[in-house]
């Protein structure tokens, strides 16, 4: 399988503008998520950003980066614009979100390993919720997965609804997942998810990947126990650093 990993980081960011420059203990964030992405088992690591900082910065460390326009309303569309950019087909694209700088390279290769199995169209990372802090937070969307670790729905919501249950003991009752935003696709995939219409479910929800869903395409899932940490404020970054120590 030939597999590249495309980092998408843009600049402008309402809660965090420039985080992709944002250092952390010595290196920029973006070049931390690259320097993880390049210990997985891809064949190629690249960033595609829409600002000349970032093209500068990734230069800088060594990097390699491809300039995409600055309209995309999603990273998905960001990746394919940046794999066409490239012009060298890979069986396989898998989208790192810019600011995951404490990515593991397993997550990834657990990533990569769905699509050892050719009839896999896109794939995705899950992890077990255990908290009900956890459960309730509309900010980490819930994933309900069927029993050939396909995924059923994304929701903000905890969802199944426990009937009958205290909220309190829902994650003791039943099997929770929150999703991890980590995205693999098989090529020509990705290519027909680009030229589809925002969905209602994905209005809904304000979830992309929804839109796949409703258009009948089937993500895999892959359960990671290890924790991640996307960075959308400087406190997310002061709360990341905290646990790591």
């Amino acid at each position: 399988m030939e597999i590249i990993g495309i980092i998408p980081a843009r600049y402008a960011s309402t809660r965090f503008p420039g985080k992709p420059l944002v250092s952390i203990q010595g290196k920029t964030m973006i070049q931390r998520v690259y320097e993880q992405a390049s210990k997985a088992r891809l064949a190629k690591v690249l960033v595609a950003t829409d600002d000349e900082r970032i093209l500068t910065e990734v230069q800088r460390f060594g990097g390699e980066a491809i300039l995409t326009v600055s309209h995309h309303q999603s990273g998905t569309d960001r990746c394919f614009e940046a794999y066409t950019r490239y012009n060298v087909p890979h069986d396989y694209i898998i989208n790192i979100q810019g600011d995951e700088p404490f990515i593991q390279p397993e997550q990834i290769n657990l990533l990569v390993s769905c699509f050892e199995n050719p009839a896999t169209q896109l794939a995705t990372l899950v992890k077990p919720i255990e908290t009900t802090i956890e459960l309730f937070n509309p900010n980490s969307p819930k994933v309900v997965i069927n029993q050939h670790h396909e995924a059923i729905y994304f929701s903000r919501q905890p969802i199944p609804y426990l009937r009958g249950a205290e909220e309190s003991t829902w994650t003791e009752k039943h099997s929770y997942y929150k999703h991890i935003g980590i995205y693999g696709y098989r090529a020509d995939i990705l290519e027909q998810i680009t030229q589809l219409p925002p969905s209602p479910l994905e209005k809904a929800e304000s979830l992309e990947q929804l839109r796949w869903l409703e258009n009948g395409f089937k993500i895999s899932v892959a359960v990671t126990h290890q924790e991640t940490f996307g960075i959308d404020t400087p406190d997310d970054l002061e709360k990341a650093l905290q646990f790591k120590e």
